[in-house]
């Protein structure tokens, strides 16, 4: 087999690639800058690939990933011409690790890896048939940067390629870039930052549910977090659509008050009075959605551990939200309004 040359055309989905001689990293900030995003690199989060895949046409019959021996299990989908065809999995401290993928679909065809939701990833190198050819497509969907908690990171969901926000890409025609850090959404003004100045056709924040869960912003606080959060991404992006979503529910956060007396209940009626106060103001392409109407307590049922949806609940939110999205935004029905 032949490799393919490592380079930042290959992956999509990533913020930045820490490239050595012998393995790539994508991250979801920029690596360089990791000790900004405090702590830790938003506490490890930011190098976990969430919604980051390989892509590429090819016409090789097999394709052959090798990765970096790691001390946890790591699941990779391969979808062909945007259909999955095989989760593959590494088990934790494999001595040889490397997947390989069959595609049997004779021809070009464009594939896709999605790397885990769950584990940062390093990636020594991907081959194809030695007889085979490749080319980086170029991709001219719009690209929807999307913020959020572990229920944007979507560690429970089926496989990589199944988390709610790549699902509602595929569905709405856009490509993904998902900020979703589990436990990790406080609306750090260095991710304000970092959005403002990603490329972005369509951009979603969801956020409350972080900051509930650890007392970070109180009711004296929340809103002008929310407001410079929001004005710093309308820097650069002046007219990009803009949805803001409330928590999605939750059965013991909804009315018991936190270390600083919140509760999911207040912080939806405060993200809905700052989004109606900023449309008052003449942005007319921002746009709310109340988490309890993406996935409220009708689906309480699909919450194993009363917080965060099963993998079937995923399903249901990510075409709920496409449903939505092409209901409400012109970008998504075929225009941006910019008056």
């Amino acid at each position: 087999m032949k490799a393919i040359p490592k380079s930042n055309e290959l992956f999509q989905g990533a913020v930045s690639l820490q490239i050595t001689e012998q393995w790539v990293k994508p991250w979801r900030i920029p690596y360089e800058d990791a000790e900004l995003f405090h702590p830790k690199a938003i506490n490890g989060k930011a190098e976990i690939p969430a919604g980051v895949r390989i892509r590429l046409h090819t016409n090789t019959s097999q394709l052959r990933v090798e990765f970096e021996r790691e001390a946890y299990e790591l699941e990779v989908d391969c979808l062909i011409d945007g259909k999955l065809v095989q989760t593959g999995k590494l088990e934790a401290d494999t001595l040889t690790p490397f997947l390989v993928f069959e595609l049997n679909q004779p021809g070009d065809k464009l594939v896709e890896l999605y790397l885990s939701q769950k584990q940062p990833v390093r990636i020594r190198g991907v081959w194809i048939d030695e007889d085979a050819e490749y080319t980086i497509p170029e991709d001219y969907r719009p690209r929807w940067v999307a913020y959020g908690s572990s229920i944007t990171q979507c560690v429970e969901a089926e496989s990589p390629s199944q988390t709610w926000p790549a699902l509602a890409s595929a569905k709405l025609g856009l490509q993904l870039t998902c900020l979703g850090f589990a436990a990790n959404c406080h609306m750090e003004p260095m991710v304000s930052r970092m959005i403002r100045d990603l490329p972005a056709d369509f951009v979603s924040v969801c956020v409350g549910v972080n900051i509930m869960g650890g007392s970070s912003l109180s009711e004296r606080t929340f809103a002008p977090a929310l407001i410079g959060f929001l004005q710093t991404i309308r820097e650069k992006h002046p007219h990009t659509p803009l949805a803001v979503i409330s928590p999605i529910y939750a059965k013991e956060r909804e009315t018991t008050d936190n270390k600083v007396g919140l509760q999911l209940v207040k912080i939806r009626e405060i993200i809905e009075a700052t989004v109606s106060m900023l449309q008052t103001r003449g942005d007319r392409n921002l746009y709310y959605l109340n988490g309890l109407t993406l996935f409220g307590e009708e689906y309480a049922d699909y919450f194993p551990d009363l917080l965060h949806p099963s993998a079937e609940g995923y399903r249901i939110m990510a075409g709920r939200f496409a449903d939505w999205a092409q209901q409400t935004v012109p970008l998504l029905r075929g225009g941006i309004r910019n008056d």
